[in-house]
């Protein structure tokens, strides 16, 4: 019944026996056994069993506490004796320096004397009782030998321990262990040391966290000064999110921190939640040393020196906050007709008389309202672009007294400052906080756009503002609070909700059903982000920045006032100007409601959501309308669509957009108001299908998998990855649900250039991603045009192909040669994947060979819906690919500035996503990093940014929400933030451009930076223009009609462009004081003679490129035309690189050209642009770089995705036709 012996052993105590023992077996069953049978083992589940074992374990226990009382029992006598008869001291006479002695006295100490000293202590007490020492004639008879030998006889100390030592004895046992210790490589001298060592250690470790406490103490107290630096509410509290921010943003402005400290730092700055919480000075100090406790001494003063300068930005961000409210009451003030926008050139014009008014002092502090950033880089002239450097005279590092000095405000600026005072009653007396701290009042309907007539005639009012003054003294909040809505999103700024609701007025209501359907439409929609650039108009967020931007960065209260006076009082506008703004709204408004109309009515037809219609099926139904009276008009809509466009004419295919465009020709087609035309069409082709519930609901979950595909591609961060992964979800999960539970296998191939074998086909096909069971056979494989299959019969037919049984083809090529030929059954599809213009690069190939069943063809509803996938699939790969090429332009962007403008720091570029939840409007995402030595650090795995999470980084937002240009000083470093728009004006992505403490740009400077912004968002624009349906790319370049669509070529392009438009200006006069110099600077002659190398290289080594003489003679007007029309791309140019690099590589800053050097200026940089263009076009022609997939797969997907692995940088290198 016990345990066995094994586990007695290893669990050291007493244990329950295990079920399974020898009970419920009797003694004749027993005895019935023969001998050597195996006897039946005993249940172990006797009612003895419980009360045995508690009770020997009760008494185990009891014993064990006996025991350890008796021991601390002895201890605390053994004590008691100690402290009464302390140790002999004659006992340290033992230990002495002599090594040789060692042994010697350790074993004395050890055997000899613990029992020889009682001995002859005794002896001598015996001795001493029997007086034998005394003279005396007889003496008890007393043999010493004899005496003490009996002695030692009866106290062996092997049989008897009974004896109490004393003090000599304990001192003895104590110089022996003191003996044992210096004995080396015993068992003594090893504890010995051990526990020396862990003393160390020990004494050690106290005085690491005595230090520790004292330095915890110390950098808590300089948190607590530090804590006095922010701006605090009633209550002496902060916002976290405020402290969040700023501790996230030192990662940025640290780069000296060990990597291990810092990924501990990102880990608790990622997890960390607590958006919406208050804490006091405590608080903070806990927080803040909760992150930097592991920091060393000099990156924890980095931290406090970081924290102070984000008080000071917190505390400018809240004079910020007044005179953006003052910029947002001007705005309700012009804005009488609440149309929610104001008219631009007339305030810029405003902003022009008031500079020329202002005094010469007060012009440096503002910007000029005739340049960059207040006028468009595309209204900038080329004479002012590209003119001469005369400018750079003068030029001084403004101060900080100019931003800040209210003594040089002109009379002009007083007076109006006077004027704005009496419209703003009861605001004069506040303080620069108090009034940031007016900031709490309401209003979130202002800087949404949604004007109610409520507000604003309570702004047209001082009374009112007194009242908001008057009810934030009684409850003041914090400042912060104003500092945070800042950054809430401005939308719907066009329109006002007036506007909105008298819109809907004039409108007719759709159909139940397509209402439901256009709910639909918008809650799939992300929200745009930002506003749209409008070079007509104003909208308020774009308004404010307006006012910041002009007015500078440390802008004055009393010029702030100045301003707002001068543009109350100016600003004009008449009633036919309102009408026409009104109308342009009501116009606006009914153009995005029938878009949303038309998208609904597409969507009802296409039920399998395909993506398409049928062009045939629209016009037989449009024929029946009005009783077939309308053929012709519809007839001619046709004809008018097919000429505007011939591609979806000759496949007869009607897209959302291209149904829309169709529609709207009818309508113009047919007399009447076209609004109502159009709903009369809508509300006939809605009544000509019916759907029944199950479509409808089939119909909308399969549009919620396309529009995840739409979004795996938007927050992409420009990979290709989660496109793949979205579209194989999508495809199983309709599989599961619609399809009678298939198993299906998918993959898709991406159409190449045949480099690899150009023998077997001029072009292959690519498979760069399929389902994970596939993935050993499939992935990265390459089908040639002479194998069998059927995927490039789908590619020149440009429709699907579908076998319904493999079996019976023959021509089907299977990856899996080891698959068996009974497992050789299901059916297999085959779709084009086609870009806009209908032009196939790739397939989406489905099969159910893994599928059991003997039902396993693909009905027709499903293959309409794998042509959406294939549809959808193909907006999000070309999305991504733009993407790509416009942060591979943006690159080769900065590569052309940062030897240009040695003034700029750091440059970060940055992608504008859509936010993953209702809570975040949009986010940021960090793709690229630029220094001041031109090192890219392009990230693998991008930052993303969110509004509330990175409120020091607001001017990011900002400039994202107005897409303007915006500076701001953050954490003591000037930073301006370029937008880069999209084709409707809103932000795509921004350029971060850190100039560090320099308060602005040189003039030099700021015309490179300049001349980099126009031509990179001219090529963004024209990337993006490429995979629309709506507008075709232009072709400039010869390399560009031979399909070289390289990112960076764009870029030198459109830098050519503007170069030929000025050198076309060039002439005689222009050459005329280089050619007067008989002994030119030698930078002038090499680059005279790149430029006649470029256009004849044969003239290498002859005199008319090395003699100065015969170089200067071939610069007439024949030359400007050749070089205007000279293409450095062209097949048949010859660039010598290497010399035209030689002699450009000498070209100084655009500071240290000499005056009147503006044209060698400009042959240098048309010579340069050139050269990158040749460089460019020879590259991509000898080495062409594989399709967008490829450039963006560089990382694994999840299941049920499988992609290739990296071959390329994740930023798109090229992009086809």
């Amino acid at each position: 019944m016990a345990a066995q012996p094994e586990e007695m052993a290893q669990d050291g105590g007493l244990k329950r026996p295990k079920a399974g023992a020898l009970c419920g077996v009797t003694a004749s069953e027993m005895e019935r056994k023969p001998w050597g049978a195996e006897l039946p083992r005993l249940s172990r589940h006797a009612p003895w069993e419980g009360c045995f074992y508690d009770k020997v374990q009760q008494r185990t226990l009891s014993l064990q506490e006996e025991k350890v009382r008796t021991i601390r029992a002895r201890k605390a006598e053994e004590e008691k004796v100690t402290k009464r008869e302390p140790c002999d001291g004659l006992c340290q006479e033992w230990l002495s320096n002599e090594e040789g002695s060692l042994d010697a006295r350790t074993y004395l100490t050890d055997k000899l004397l613990p029992t020889l000293i009682p001995g002859v202590e005794k002896l001598l007490m015996e001795v001493e009782r029997k007086d034998v020492l005394a003279a005396a004639e007889e003496h008890a008879r007393l043999d010493p030998i004899t005496f003490l030998g009996e002695y030692l006889m009866r106290h062996n100390p092997q049989y008897d321990t009974s004896t109490n030592p004393g003090p000599y004895l304990r001192g003895l046992k104590a110089a022996t262990e003191e003996l044992r210790r210096e004995i080396p490589d015993t068992a003594s001298e090893r504890l010995a040391r051990m526990k020396s060592e862990a003393k160390t250690k020990r004494k050690e470790r106290e005085q690491a966290e005595r230090m520790k406490c004292q330095q915890k103490e110390m950098r808590k107290a300089a948190l607590a000064t530090q804590f006095k630096e922010w701006t605090a509410d009633v209550n002496g509290r902060i916002p976290v999110a405020l402290i969040q921010s700023a501790l996230r943003i030192f990662l940025d402005v640290c780069a000296s921190m060990p990597v291990d400290t810092r990924k501990a730092y990102e880990r608790k700055l990622e997890i960390t939640d607590m958006w919406g919480e208050n804490v006091n000075a405590d608080g903070f100090i806990e927080y803040v040393h909760s992150y930097t406790e592991n920091f060393p001494n000099d990156a924890f003063q980095e931290v406090l020196k970081h924290l102070g300068q984000c008080a000071a930005d917190f505390q400018e961000s809240i004079k910020h906050n007044t005179c953006r409210q003052m910029f947002i009451d001007l705005f309700l003030h012009c804005d009488r007709g609440q149309v929610g926008v104001l008219d631009r050139p007339q305030i810029l014009d405003l902003l022009e008389q008031f500079y020329e008014r202002s005094s010469v002092c007060a012009r440096r502090r503002f910007c000029n309202p005739k340049e960059w950033p207040i006028v468009e880089l595309q209204e900038v002239g080329l004479e002012d672009l590209w003119g001469g450097l005369e400018d750079q005279q003068g030029y001084e590092e403004p101060g900080e007294g100019l931003f800040y000095s209210q003594a040089e405000i002109s009379e002009r600026d007083v007076s109006a400052r006077e004027a704005a005072a009496d419209d703003r009653a009861g605001s004069d007396g506040m303080s620069i906080i108090d009034r940031g701290r007016l900031e709490q009042m309401d209003v979130s309907e202002t800087e949404t756009g949604g004007i109610p007539t409520e507000e604003n005639q309570a702004a047209e009012s001082g009374g009112a503002e007194d009242a908001v003054a008057a009810e934030a003294m009684k409850e003041p909040p914090a400042g912060e609070e104003g500092f945070r809505r800042q950054h809430s999103t401005w939308s719907g700024q066009q329109t006002s909700s007036g506007t909105a609701v008298q819109d809907k007025a004039h409108l007719q209501e759709p159909a139940e059903d397509l209402h439901n359907t256009m709910a639909g439409i918008e809650s799939r929609s992300a929200p745009r982000a930002g506003s749209a650039f409008d070079g007509s108009c104003l909208n308020l967020p774009r308004f404010v920045q307006l006012m910041e931007t002009f007015l500078g960065e440390g802008m004055a209260l009393p010029a702030v006032e100045g301003l707002i006076g001068f543009i109350r009082e100016e600003y004009k506008q008449t009633e036919e100007e309102k009408v026409k703004q009104l109308e342009k709204a009501h116009h606006s408004s009914r153009l995005t409601r029938r878009e949303l109309l038309l998208e609904a009515l597409f969507e009802k037809w296409d039920i399998n959501a395909s993506g398409f219609l049928e062009m045939k099926e629209v016009e037989a139904a449009l024929s029946a309308f009005k009783e077939g009276m309308e053929k012709e008009a519809v007839r001619m809509a046709k004809n008018h669509f097919c000429s505007r466009y011939p591609q979806l004419g000759r496949v007869g295919k009607l897209s959302p957009k291209a149904f829309q465009a169709f529609l709207e020709l009818v309508a113009s087609e047919l007399t009447g108001d076209e609004d109502e035309v159009i709903d009369n069409i809508v509300e006939f082709l809605t009544t000509r299908v019916e759907r029944s519930h199950t479509e409808c609901l089939q119909s909308l979950a399969r549009r919620r998998w396309l529009h995840s595909i739409q979004q795996a591609a938007e927050r992409s961060g420009a990979r290709m990855e989660p496109v793949y992964d979205a579209v194989l979800k999508a495809l199983l999960k309709d599989a599961e649900a619609h399809g009678d539970n298939k198993k299906i296998s998918a993959y898709i191939a991406l159409l190449e250039e045949n480099q690899l074998s150009p023998e077997r086909g001029q072009t292959l096909l690519r498979y760069v991603t399929c389902t994970t069971d596939d993935a050993p056979y499939v992935l990265n494989q390459i089908l040639y045009r002479d194998r069998k299959g059927v995927s490039f019969a789908a590619v020149e037919e440009e429709k699907p192909i579908h076998v319904p049984r493999v079996q019976l083809h023959g021509n089907i090529h299977f990856w899996n040669q080891d698959r068996p030929a009974e497992q050789r059954r299901g059916s297999f599809l085959v779709l084009p994947l086609q870009d806009a213009h209908w032009r196939v690069f790739g397939t989406l190939g489905l099969d159910t060979l893994r599928d059991p069943s003997e039902k396993t063809i693909f009905l027709t509803h499903e293959i309409s819906f794998y042509q959406g996938v294939s549809h959808a699939f193909s907006k999000a790969y070309h999305h991504v690919c733009a993407l790509g090429s416009v942060l591979q332009m943006a690159l080769t962007a900065l590569d052309w500035l940062y030897h240009r403008v040695p003034s700029i720091h750091t440059v970060s570029t940055y992608l504008v996503e859509p936010g993953n939840d209702q809570t975040c409007d949009y986010a940021l995402r960090r793709m690229a990093t630029t220094d001041s030595t031109g090192q890219k650090e392009i990230h693998t795995s991008p930052v993303l940014l969110l509004r509330k999470e990175n409120l020091f980084r607001d001017y990011l937002f900002k400039c994202t929400d107005c897409s303007e240009v915006v500076h701001s000083s953050v954490c003591g470093e000037q930073h301006i933030a370029v937008p880069l728009r999209d084709l409707s004006g809103r932000a795509l992505g921004l350029f971060d451009i850190s100039i560090g403490h320099h308060q602005a740009l040189p003039p030099h400077e700021r015309k490179d930076l300049q001349r980099m912004l126009k031509m990179a968002q001219a090529a963004c624009s024209e990337i993006l223009k490429m995979p629309s349906e709506e507008t075709e790319a232009s072709r400039v370049l010869d390399a560009e009609h031979r399909n070289v669509r390289h990112a960076g070529i764009l870029f030198h392009r459109f830098m050519l462009q503007d170069l030929r438009e000025r050198i076309q200006k060039l002439n005689a006069e222009s050459f005329a004081e280089i050619k007067s110099c008989e002994d030119p600077p030698a930078l002038v002659h090499n680059i005279m003679k790149a430029v006649l190398l470029l256009l004849h290289p044969e003239w290498e080594g002859t005199e008319k490129t090395e003699k100065w003489n015969q170089c200067i003679l071939q610069f007439d007007d024949d030359l400007i035309q050749e070089m205007y029309c000279f293409d450095p791309t062209a097949a048949s140019v010859h660039v010598p690189a290497e010399m035209v690099q030689d002699c450009i590589n000498g070209a100084p800053q655009a500071a240290a050209w000499p005056r009147g050097s503006t044209t060698a200026r400009l042959l240098e940089l048309w010579a340069h642009t050139c050269l990158c263009l040749a460089q460019l076009a020879e590259s991509m022609q000898s080495n062409t770089a594989p399709s967008c997939s490829a450039a963006h797969s560089n990382a694994s997907c999840q299941t049920p995705v499988c992609s290739p692995s990296p071959s390329v940088p994740h930023i798109g290198r090229l992009f086809h036709n």
